[in-house]
């Protein structure tokens, strides 16, 4: 193979130091004169080629390199070609390690979409070779290695006089550590905003429009004809449907696929053969109408479950506004929200939907709910300076689908259509593909081994009942389909997706909505929990929690002191005047209301905002005068809370000694205490000192550690002398008192956290499920969350030090088992940094965006973690779309989040999900137990055509009575599993996930992409390398079934359970399968022998012959045709009823997989006789009524003495079982979750009374 590409590692790779590497490119018909040389780690900006290759080489021509330091010791870099449109495709990618002396490749980890030509990267030096994957077009290559944390450029070296060209802006590396080609178009949801930082007269020249920010409602704004020009330019305010194909073409991809296929192929034939010859195929029109019917039910099924994800860009455009008010050519009018263009100034108002992502220059006490974006509960600030870096946090940025709920403002529109921040949000939901769940994926691996064992087989026996016995085309073919038929659980998709089913519906009872029946399982066998804070985890409704005042900290939840507030906090008292003082000004100083007052507190919604909601709660639900306030004490002034003076104030007719007015105000702590010059001390107003002002700050830090929002408070008697009670305040010029006033106290507040939140944690830790916070709030407020419920109970590295007296630095990963991670940390982190964070038990992510959360539960799958993800926002739904198991909130989520999730609480309660995980524990365990059942008659009905072809004998079991059996009987107590109560009440939750996360694991998973990688793309999805790679690809995936490893990795000791595994192979197909087929067997000899006295040898010597001419016995007894097939059909009759008997002992035998099959549990599902009794019923129809007997070659003479035969080997069958289980369990007994240190599972009751 020619070496199209050579490195030459030619410098040490020190941290701070420049190294080279050195370019070889070679191709098979493009031989280029000489290399290049690249420098890397320095701030280089020139770029030159040391002698011209592109008429010699196009892989070379003008290369375009870029590097961006993704964190401690680590960057990419990205090649392409600069005058080519190359797209993001073409890009592969290698982990590399360097040493003094060489550059190594390690291994692939990204490979291109379209593969042109394989290449090798080598090392000059010393030889060492690792083949590449795949040469694209152009050529590109990135490579990561370690390096420092930086942003640096990439340029050849060049002399100082030969500037070379600059870095192609689609070359750069838009987002950590992906190589984008397409910066503008794939950045994958990052928020590329910078025009917050910039002055706004410059941001207004940028978009070429005009603004007045004196006057902003006289703003010039765009002309009509700019505005039109730039909307046939850009186009319209919208998001871009992503394109869908034809419904029957996916029907069709369902249908064709490799299981139904086969069903489709068996049942044409049936056909066919009963074309060729209707006198003795005539049961093929029964047996090719199941087949192909089956086919269909299956595609249906399964067709119905994708249909009804369809929908989940239509909620997007449902958060865009209609209709938008805009200033055009100096004119305020109203027009169509998706006529707006980039440079349009708009006017936004109390209750408007932002219809753009808008940089305002002018605001009136403007604040907007960007809890769907951001998560946090409280409404969002906004003015016209901004002190803020990130885009999410900037004070003068509104955007697309948000709501403003107070004030109003003017602002120039930055952003629209798929590129505002929605937008992009919405490319990550449409683009993300949800992996195949655990349970699809394992019943689709073993479905597919079954299919293509009954295949093989079907073909080798036709092909020896063609040559070897001569039975003739027709014969050996039908014989064939029978084999096929035997082999293939049929009624395995129907089973699997009524017991899936049923669970739903039970699961919906415990408020648990299920949109994709596959969802059921897998939330049973999610090992990482990764949830919301806002919503989810809390009740986005802020509630006080404490008041300190006159020097005393008052707990202000529930009636009782907790245990841990004792000696440090005392039981609010209202009869305490200082208490009293602030429940007054929390009703008095807001701008909140209840909206009604002729129903209890209670029942009442708040209008306002969240944290004058919560003040408001707590003063109507403690003082009996409340209702009566506003009447008896009327405000005759006011000044809202705004950005610049952070406090609100209100004056109030309400006399006192000295006057007839009060003022009460309240605002930030810091900022509100320096305002002030007296205190309440609890007995009389005293001048403020340096002790109370350290009083102040000891109590100010302990509330805002615990994350709360903290207030404070201040009030000052106005005077009658100088404010009459006809005083006129106003605000320009101020004539009211700004400074002097009584600090009265603190009053915090929170977000507090749902009903049974801890200890539906609490469950999911004791189930070895690790739950982990994703949130965009604060990290203190994230934290101080996390350790009320359960989330995070160990020390994180800060803590460890503060206890040790050490710097955190000094701190070794191995002594702490706790992080909190702040977003702007994730885009440097390496790929060894995320190994850490995730090797810890208790993980919280504060402050992070959409890409952010997607990024979160892409690391975790890529670990082996099946991951489930909970949230109620638009920000929440790219990682609900591509977790393992998305779950959104009913009542308080998004349109959006519904639509990308594949679960809903109904509830809204995080302690539902417990309720799922058990649910989708148990459907597990009943899966298991049914495909255990269902597949164990598969060998008395392989064995029955095997014998057949061997021995030979006359058919025992017809194919359309493998089917009755398969679709029948089997289909009516298989479905009765779903019904099945735990084997223990509390061991469910006890046990761990089936597919714990080890480094073994991790290994393994790695080991398995590794081999995936040459046929798919970044994201996983398969992509077309050729005809030739493929069938390569294909031949070598096969001739590993030689080799040594890979039975050695077939065999390897796992933590994991399966779906379908060696023990359940073992007892089904070996054991049980195995004592059910000498029972079907004797069965069958002895009917036959009891009325006809036909032997085993008598059955050998005419097999081929039976049931035509006449045929005389080794007893001398002769029969006749019609006696040989009625002989056959008693025989056939006894093998079906052997099989329904012996698997109703089988039946309760499966039920028991942790212990011995005894015990109530065995007993407590009705539904099992329910089942027993319908498919005995059933089979009891296919026997004994003659009219079916025509149908079926049954017998209805059969005496039911018969049975005790069948019923004997089920007894053996079910006193084999208990001695084997007693003998497993010894030698592995089940293995329990340990109990947890520091799990506190008493209940979360947080009340505002």
């Amino acid at each position: 193979m020619p070496s199209i590409c050579t490195l030459d590692h030619s410098s040490k790779p020190m941290q701070h130091q420049a190294f080279k590497w050195t370019w070889r490119i070679s191709h098979p018909k493009h031989k280029p004169s000489s290399g290049q040389t690249i420098l890397i780690g320095e701030p280089l900006t020139d770029y030159e080629q040391t002698t011209s290759t592109t008429s010699a080489c196009p892989l070379m021509a003008f290369f375009a390199p870029c590097v961006k330091f993704l964190g401690s010791r680590s960057f990419a870099i990205s090649y392409g070609d600069n005058g080519q449109t190359q797209g993001r495709n073409n890009v592969s990618a290698w982990n590399v390690q360097t040493s003094d002396e060489f550059l190594r490749v390690e291994q692939v980890v990204r490979v291109g979409w379209k593969v042109r030509t394989p290449f090798e990267l080598k090392m000059a030096e010393n030889g060492v070779r690792q083949p590449a994957v795949a040469d694209t077009e152009f050529g590109g290559i990135q490579l990561q290695q370690n390096a420092n944390r930086a942003d640096v450029p990439l340029g050849a070296s060049a002399p100082e006089d030969k500037p070379g060209p600059s870095v192609p802006k689609r070359f750069q590396l838009a987002n950590g550590n992906k190589a984008v080609a397409d910066a503008d178009k794939d950045r994958g949801g990052q928020v590329d905003v910078s025009e917050h930082l910039m002055p706004v007269d410059q941001v207004a020249a940028k978009y070429g429009t005009g603004i007045n920010s004196q006057h902003p409602a006289e703003s010039p704004g765009l002309t009509n004809e700019e505005a039109q020009v730039r909307l046939e330019r850009d186009g319209p305010n919208q998001l871009t449907p992503p394109t869908k194909r034809h419904w029957v073409l996916r029907f069709l991809d369902i249908l064709l696929g490799l299981f139904n296929l086969m069903l489709l192929i068996s049942g044409v034939a049936a056909y066919i053969l009963y074309g060729i010859d209707p006198v003795n195929n005539f049961q093929n029109v029964y047996l090719g109408a199941i087949l192909i019917g089956v086919a269909f039910l299956n595609a249906f099924i399964e067709f119905y479950q994708i249909q009804k994800s369809q929908s989940i860009l239509e909620s997007f455009l449902n958060l865009i506004p209609s209709k938008s008010y805009v200033v055009r050519a100096g004119k305020l009018s109203q027009i169509s929200a998706s006529e707006l263009v980039k440079g349009d100034v708009v006017y936004i108002k109390m209750g408007d939907k932002v219809p753009a992502d808008v940089l305002l220059f002018s605001c009136n006490e403007l604040k907007v709910d960007n809890s769907s974006l951001t998560g946090e509960a409280e409404p969002q600030e906004r003015s016209k300076t901004n002190t803020m870096k990130a885009p999410l946090e900037a004070t003068n940025l509104v955007f697309n689908g948000t709501l403003a709920v107070n004030g109003d403002g003017y602002g120039i529109v930055i952003r629209t259509g798929d590129d505002t921040v929605i937008g992009q949000i919405a490319s990550l939901t449409s683009n993300e593909q949800r992996r195949s769940s655990p349970l699809s994926t394992e019943i689709n691996h073993f479905v597919h081994i079954i299919a293509a064992v009954a295949a093989v087989v079907a073909i080798i026996f036709f092909l020896v009942g063609m040559t070897a016995k001569n039975l003739g085309f027709s014969y050996s073919l039908n014989f064939a389909i029978g084999t096929f038929v035997s082999f293939v659980p049929e009624g395995l998709p129907a089973t699997v997706t009524m017991l899936l089913t049923f669970a739903a519906k039970r699961m919906a009872v415990r408020n648990v909505l299920v949109k994709d029946l596959q969802g059921v399982e897998t939330l049973g066998a999610i090992t990482m929990l990764a949830t919301d804070k806002t919503g989810t985890l809390t009740r986005n409704q802020m509630t006080v929690t404490y008041m300190w005042t006159g020097g005393i900290r008052y707990y202000a939840q529930g009636k009782d002191l907790p245990t841990a507030e004792q000696g440090h906090s005392t039981l609010l008292d209202i009869g305490t005047t200082g208490v009293a003082e602030l429940l007054y000004m929390s009703a008095l100083c807001s701008r909140a209301k209840f909206d009604r007052d002729d129903v209890p507190v209670d029942q009442r919604q708040v209008i306002g905002d969240a944290t004058e909601a919560g003040l408001l709660r707590c003063a109507a639900t403690r003082l009996d005068s409340f209702d009566t306030l506003p009447r008896t004490f009327p405000k005759v002034f006011e000044i809202p809370f705004n950005s610049e003076n952070k406090w609100h104030l209100t004056v109030h007719k309400k006399g006192h000694d000295s006057g007839d007015m009060m003022l009460y105000i309240k605002g930030a702590p810091e900022r509100l205490l320096r305002l002030c010059d007296k205190i309440w001390n609890g007995r009389e107003i005293t001048s403020l000192t340096d002790a109370d002002k350290a009083n102040f700050e000891e109590t100010y830090k302990f509330m805002a550690s615990k994350g709360h929002r903290v207030l404070a408070f201040a009030g000052l008697p106005l005077p009658r002398e100088h404010y009459t009670a006809d005083y006129e305040f106003t605000k320009e010029p101020a004539n009211y008192p700004q400074t002097g006033f009584v600090f009265y106290g603190l009053v915090s507040l929170e977000d507090p956290p749902k009903h049974g939140v801890r200890e539906a944690i609490g469950h999911c830790r004791e189930a070895g499920i690790r739950v982990m916070m994703v949130t965009g709030d604060h990290p203190l407020t994230a934290e101080a969350i996390g350790r009320k419920i359960n989330l995070m109970i160990e020390d994180t590295r800060e803590m460890v030090a503060i206890k040790r007296g050490k710097r955190p630095e000094e701190i070794k990963d191995d002594e702490y088992d706790a992080v909190v991670i702040h977003g702007e940390q994730i885009d440097s982190l390496t790929d060894a940094d995320w190994e850490r964070i995730y090797s810890k038990r208790e993980i919280i992510f504060a402050r992070t965006s959409p890409r952010h959360k997607l990024d979160i539960v892409k690391r975790a799958q890529s670990r082996g973690h099946i991951v489930g993800v909970t949230g109620d926002g638009v920000n929440d739904s790219p990682a609900l779309k591509k977790a393992d198991l998305g779950i959104a909130m009913n009542q308080s989520g998004s349109d959006v989040s519904k639509e990308a999730a594949a679960m809903i609480l109904l509830d809204d309660n995080f302690a539902s999900c417990v309720n799922g995980i058990e649910e989708g524990r148990l459907i597990f365990q009943n899966l298991k137990k049914s495909i255990q059942y269902t597949v164990t008659h598969t060998m008395p009905e392989v064995f029955a055509n095997l014998m057949f072809l061997l021995v030979p004998l006359p058919l025992p079991l017809s194919s359309v009575l493998i089917l009755v059996v398969d679709l029948g009987f089997e289909l009516f107590v298989a479905l009765a599993y779903a019904f099945d109560p735990p084997e223990s009440k509390n061991g469910l939750m006890k046990l761990p996930p089936r597919k714990p996360v080890t480094p073994e694991s991790t290994v393994r998973l790695r080991r398995d992409e590794a081999r995936k990688l040459r046929h798919q793309g970044e994201d996983g999805v398969e992509v077309n390398p050729g005809f030739v790679a493929h069938t390569t690809h294909w031949i070598k995936s096969w001739s590993r079934l030689l080799t040594a490893d890979y039975w050695a990795e077939l065999f390897e000791e796992k933590d994991e359970e399966v779906l379908v595994d060696m023990n359940l192979l073992s007892w089904s197909y070996l054991e049980a399968g195995s004592i059910q087929t000498i029972g079907c067997f004797v069965s069958f000899f002895v009917v036959q022998y009891y009325y006809f006295g036909v032997t085993p040898y008598d059955l050998q010597q005419n097999a081929t012959n039976w049931g035509k001419g006449t045929y005389t016995l080794a007893s001398g007894r002769t029969l006749t045709a019609e006696e040989m097939a009625t002989s056959l059909a008693f025989g056939q009759s006894m093998y079906y009823l052997s099989i329904m008997f012996q698997q109703m002992f089988n039946h309760f035998i499966c039920k028991a997989r942790l212990g011995i099959p005894f015990g109530s549990f065995m007993v407590e599902n009705k539904w099992s006789f329910y089942g027993l009794a319908a498919g005995a019923i059933f089979s009891m129809l296919i026997v004994y009524i003659p009219p079916l007997n025509v149908a079926f070659d049954t017998e209805y003479h059969l005496l039911p003495l018969f049975w005790l035969i069948p019923i004997a080997f089920g007894v053996f069958l079910y006193v084999y079982a208990v001695i084997r289980t007693v003998i497993i369990r010894m030698r592995s007994p089940v293995q329990y979750n340990p109990e947890i240190r520091g799990l506190q599972m008493y209940a979360t009751r947080w009340s505002a009374k």
